[in-house]
């Protein structure tokens, strides 16, 4: 399952683990995307709390965790290629992964089409 924030993160679903990062759009209006600061590996983070940054040449934004759970991994390419998030923001640009400590707040986050529609209204 793959879920939107109106901050512009994503969330992909699997049980009870979940890829996070930012999307297509937020990587648009950023422009090229230069560094990320990655949380903690085993920190707890609660739905909506910073969870990371992200630098371009044109900002610095806060991202935010779309569910709460505790972070299981971390991107190593992402680190090493920030640049990953500029060409690839919805596969190999994810941030981290979580372990969810609660799946219901995932009802609360919006599918492709409605973040597709939300984004055209921007």
């Amino acid at each position: 399952m793959l879920r939107f924030t109106k901050d512009h993160e994503w969330i992909r679903v699997e049980g009870a683990n979940a890829q996070i990062g930012i999307t297509a759009y937020a990587v648009q209006k950023l422009g090229p995307i230069i560094a990320f600061d990655f949380p903690d590996i085993g920190k707890a983070y609660s739905r909506g709390a910073e969870i990371g940054a992200v630098d371009s040449v044109k900002a610095a934004s806060a991202i935010y965790a779309p569910a709460s759970g505790t972070v299981s991994a971390t991107n190593d390419a992402l680190a090493a290629s920030p640049g990953l998030a500029n060409d690839d923001p919805m596969g190999a640009g994810w941030l981290c992964e979580l372990t969810l400590s609660d799946s219901a707040e995932l009802a609360g986050l919006m599918d492709e089409a409605a973040y597709s529609i939300w984004t055209e209204s921007l």
